[in-house]
């Protein structure tokens, strides 16, 4: 349903429809998923005039109403990102499939055969701020994984989620998908009514801000997968390579300063402070970044000062906090303190060093000598991303196709029943791998 407010009782309408096509899309064989995803690629590309054209009044209006700059980066939807974002779903019709999925295959004893097997999660209820690009993403990846998508996105990008689901929808409905397996709400209330969807909807996906995420944590039943902040951070060793070091610093931060993998504190040795930091501020501050240092830091480079405030600040913009610390232990320890489990990276020759900071650093990515900009779905071969997540459970860091299907457990047997198993003179299992 798009455009109007929606009842609680046509909102329950959209969850029973979306539950019912994706118990439907559940059982179709990958190679029809497979075309639905390009049918879906082949619809977004015929309409792709039409979403841009969307997208720039989105634009429009959000400047119009002040829209922060790291929203406003998110929220534009070119030609360009939007080929992207096309050839995103094309990657994950060729990832190999997840639903029936066998991975333990288990004699239990003579005729009596065990098997763990993939299988969707249902309906996925995914809210997100400023990031129409979401809308293929996710849908992509809930058709491939056999789950309903029920799409709320923010009130500033209304025009553009609209233009691209009415096309993925013209998709679908050429091939066997239902579209019903994907569906977009727009008002403010529907948020909270599709957090109250318990029975329909099996997993909130939270995109956003910190306080948006909290909200969505704190308003609903439904299991929640997602991460509140971005507080990545990038570690200068005494051992670091000092040109690699910048190039890594000034990519974490400056190639998309509103992603949540953006660095937003710098921790630098003190050994090498003074060659390092110089180095550093010219080719961040060339990059227009402002920086905020520690006492230490800004007496070998002025700067503005920085508060305790900074070492817990998403920015998600061209801002940067930088500490000097007197040990790689103290940088470990301070990541564990102010970090957000999110993505973490340390720049050292010293390989002793390296596995000290992956072993230790409690984050869901642990980098070195790379760029926090690397925590992505795409990157790392997931065709896409539905979201990230900080929890300690898995899915842990960026979700794939992987994170949105669960397993059941299948037994066979041929008239077997527990009783021999059990008592003194219990029949052995065989516990026998296939």
């Amino acid at each position: 349903m798009m455009g109007s407010a929606t009842t609680s009782e046509s909102l329950i309408s959209i969850g029973q429809r979306t539950r019912e096509a994706a118990r439907r899309l559940a059982v179709l064989p990958g190679s029809a998923r497979n075309q639905a995803l390009e049918a879906i690629a082949q619809a977004l590309e015929a309409a792709a005039p039409t979403i841009t054209a969307a997208n720039a009044a989105d634009c429009e209006s959000a400047l119009a109403d002040g829209l922060a700059k790291p929203l406003y980066g998110r929220l534009k939807l070119d030609a360009v990102k939007l080929a992207g974002a096309i050839a995103g779903v094309r990657d994950v019709a060729k990832l190999p499939d997840p639903v029936g999925a066998v991975d333990l295959h288990r004699v239990l004893d003579d005729g009596l055969v065990l098997q763990r097997i993939g299988c969707p999660l249902g309906v996925l209820g995914v809210i997100f701020e400023a990031r129409p690009d979401a809308v293929v993403q996710i849908a992509s990846l809930a058709v491939k994984s056999g789950n309903g998508v029920i799409l709320k996105g923010g009130r500033e990008a209304v025009r553009s989620c609209e233009a691209l689901v009415t096309a993925i929808r013209a998709g679908l409905a050429k091939t066997d998908v239902d579209p019903d397996v994907v569906q977009l709400l727009t008002t403010r209330e529907e948020t909270r009514a599709l957090l109250n969807l318990e029975g329909y909807v099996d997993l909130i996906i939270p995109r956003g801000s910190n306080s948006f995420v909290q909200f969505v944590q704190q308003n609903t039943q439904i299991p929640v997968l997602g991460h509140a902040d971005g507080i990545c951070h990038l570690y200068i060793d005494a051992a670091a390579d000092l040109k690699q070091a910048v190039a890594i610093a000034v990519d974490a931060k400056t190639q998309y300063p509103s992603a949540c993998n953006a660095i937003e504190t710098l921790l630098v040795h003190s050994q090498i402070a003074d060659r390092a930091l110089p180095l550093l501020a010219e080719a961040l501050r060339s990059q227009q970044v402002t920086l905020r240092g520690d006492d230490r830091v800004r007496a070998i480079v002025p700067m503005e000062a920085a508060t305790d405030l900074d070492w817990e600040t998403e920015y998600s913009d061209l801002i940067l906090a930088i500490k000097l610390v007197d040990s790689l232990e103290e940088a470990i320890a301070h990541i564990n303190t102010y970090g957000s489990r999110h993505t973490d990276a340390i720049v050292t020759t010293d390989d002793t060093a390296a596995r000290t900071f992956l072993d230790q650093v409690d984050a869901a990515g642990v980098f070195h000598n790379c760029s926090t900009r690397f925590a992505d779905g795409f990157r790392y071969g997931f065709g896409a991303e539905v979201g990230i997540s900080t929890a300690k459970l898995p899915p842990r860091g960026p979700v794939g196709l992987d994170g949105l299907v669960t397993y059941k457990y299948q037994l066979v047997g041929e008239g077997h029943i527990a009783a021999p198993y059990t008592g003194a003179n219990a029949k052995p299992f065989l516990h026998r791998d296939v």
